[in-house]
């Protein structure tokens, strides 16, 4: 006889920790990262990465460690006991108890982060963009690569990035729209762009994505993402993509090749070439802003209980971060205490010693007369 499952509905989230400050909590959470460290007396403790679809979340477990070593593994669930706290201002829970949760347990929507854009829309506005494309050769491949029906459904649902930015589902559709509009308004205003050659590379640079990643519990690396890369991949749908348009032109093909490869802009960062021809040159500026404003835009998210404007450290960017909208909120005055009134003369207190005489009466002195029996 099955177990009857529970209800897997989640009554905390991780963006919820502000409210939650010093009490013990009970939820579920996939576990993003695992490793078990010593402590000073040599004896293990679990350091996790716990997370959620509204953030993720460090905790540690101190005690009966060897209980739960081998319950389960990086991208299992579980359902956790624990105190949520802060340590160095960020918030951390500690475990008091845990257990592996079942498929049966797990509601998957309640784990992984998810655009709050709608799908559709942004797919129509990619779509609505390549329509108007002048040059037919980049027309009719990217419609193509929008029509296959797997290519589709992973690229409206796959994240642009592990952790770095846009790390959601539908973080790369949302990211590419973004691009597009960016894209679109610099080549209004450098007319001698070729804004078809720009747009496409914008959906190509990234497509590789939706085989380098994983996100059916938590967002990794697939085994082909680890050893080849996005870039890599990306080459290999466009040469097979390509197979369908025997006579697109070559250097139309190198073009869009040089455009993937160098996207990141510099050789530290991944890019086998730097960018040689203007296109390239925007498209890599315009993927690093957008990224990195986003990067900003969810780091203000995740700490927007924090009443100061400053940030914790930003891994991805090297540095803190001010947020300038809070920054520039008026700070209320302190109230200032009320004056007492003024003392009436019934009121005046006087100290023993202190006394003010009254001022004497007017003494009125009489003209002295003159005596007459001298």
């Amino acid at each position: 006889m099955q177990a009857k499952p529970v209800d897997p509905m989640k009554d905390f989230f991780i963006s919820e920790c502000a409210q939650q400050e010093n009490k013990v909590i009970t939820s579920t959470f996939v576990v993003v990262s695992k490793q078990v460290k010593p402590k000073k007396t040599g004896e293990p403790y679990l350091a996790l990465t716990l997370g959620d679809r509204s953030g993720q979340l460090e905790a540690k477990m101190w005690d009966n460690v060897e209980d739960v070593l081998d319950a389960f593994e990086q991208d299992d669930f579980l359902k956790v006991k624990g105190l949520i706290n802060k340590y160095k201002n960020r918030f951390q829970l500690t475990i008091h108890k845990l257990r592996r949760l079942g498929e049966a347990e797990v509601d998957f929507s309640d784990y992984l982060p998810k655009t709050t854009k709608n799908i559709d829309e942004l797919w129509q506005t990619l779509a609505d963009f390549v329509a108007t494309f002048q040059n037919p050769h980049l027309k009719e491949l990217i419609q193509a690569f929008m029509a296959d029906p797997q290519i589709e459904q992973a690229y409206r649902n796959a994240p642009a990035a592990k952790t770095l930015h846009h790390a959601f589902i539908g973080g790369l559709l949302d990211h590419v729209v973004s691009l597009f509009r960016s894209c679109d308004l610099v080549c209004r205003n450098y007319p001698q762009l070729n804004r078809d050659l720009v747009l496409a590379g914008a959906f190509l640079h990234d497509i590789g994505k939706i085989h380098e990643l994983t996100y059916n519990r938590s967002f990794s690396y697939t085994t082909r993402g680890q050893l080849l890369g996005h870039m890599v991949i990306e080459l290999e749908m466009l040469q097979a993509k390509l197979v369908l348009f025997p006579f697109f032109p070559a250097e139309l093909k190198v073009l869009l090749e040089h455009l993937i490869i160098s996207h990141h802009g510099q050789y530290e960062f991944g890019s086998p070439k730097l960018p040689m021809f203007p296109e390239a040159l925007l498209l890599h500026y315009m993927d690093d802003l957008d990224s990195k404003l986003e990067s900003m835009r969810a780091h203000f998210e995740r700490e927007s209980e924090l009443e100061s404007p400053w940030t914790s450290y930003n891994a991805s960017l090297g540095r803190p971060l001010l947020n300038a909208a809070k920054f520039l909120v008026p700070k209320s005055a302190p109230e200032a205490e009320p004056e007492p009134p003024p003392a009436t003369a019934s009121e005046t207190v006087t100290l023993p010693g202190l006394e003010i005489p009254e001022p004497p009466d007017k003494i009125v002195v009489a003209a002295e007369r003159p005596d007459k029996s001298r």
